[in-house]
């Protein structure tokens, strides 16, 4: 007979996936790489593969961290929750004049000789690991938001994982079912303007300090 989950996993995991799908569904290198080995069907499956594990291991390393850290200095948790907080909040406001933004223009991915396997594997991982902004992303957002969870903690990381998981494969295999749709303007400005709505969710769940 199947366990049931505790009542704690879906409060928590639900947040994660939808903080992860946040950050992660907004457009820059790493993205567009993956749909571009989406379009051309080029090692998909190591590509993907390979940004999913590397997100998981920075949501672990951030969520691992915070919380033996939030034990050693009380402190910190109240200041990551707030810096997170005003970190979603601009975020959020990036994101909502982009969806206002009546020039936002489509996707148009660089097209590139075809290439072999491990150039596009180094490439994927330059772009992961390379890129500072995934680790505000991960380590040290992802993490701040998971000690607002405490029991739930792993499922919140769960849910972020999970949120990397289904994003990267569903952009790199939908690929070519996503072109048309984002080549026009206004898919761009309708995730815009969602992903803004999760991020001051998610920033007014912080300030008033509900798990």
């Amino acid at each position: 007979m199947p366990t049931a989950l505790p009542s704690s996993f879906l409060p928590a995991f639900l947040p994660g996936l939808f903080l992860g799908l946040s950050l992660i569904v907004a457009i820059g290198a790493q993205n567009a790489f993956v749909l571009r080995q989406g379009l051309r069907n080029e090692h998909v499956l190591a590509i993907c593969a390979t940004c999913a594990l590397s997100d998981a291991a920075l949501i672990l390393v951030g969520v691992s961290g915070f919380a033996e850290a939030g034990a050693r200095w009380p402190w910190l948790e109240p200041l990551m929750r707030y810096a997170g907080a005003a970190f979603l909040l601009v975020y959020g406001l990036r994101n909502a004049r982009a969806a206002l933004r009546a020039g936002t223009t489509g996707l148009a991915p660089a097209e590139r000789a075809p290439g072999g396997l491990l150039p596009a594997l180094l490439t994927c991982l330059a772009l992961t690991w390379l890129n500072p902004h995934v680790y505000l992303d991960t380590v040290v957002l992802v993490g701040s938001v998971s000690a607002r969870f405490a029991e739930g903690r792993a499922a919140f990381a769960l849910g972020a994982m999970t949120a990397s998981v289904l994003f990267f494969f569903a952009l790199g295999y939908g690929a070519r079912l996503l072109r048309p749709l984002f080549a026009r303007p206004m898919a761009w400005r309708v995730t815009d303007g969602v992903i803004a709505l999760v991020m001051w969710a998610i920033a007014l769940r912080l300030l008033v300090g509900e798990a």
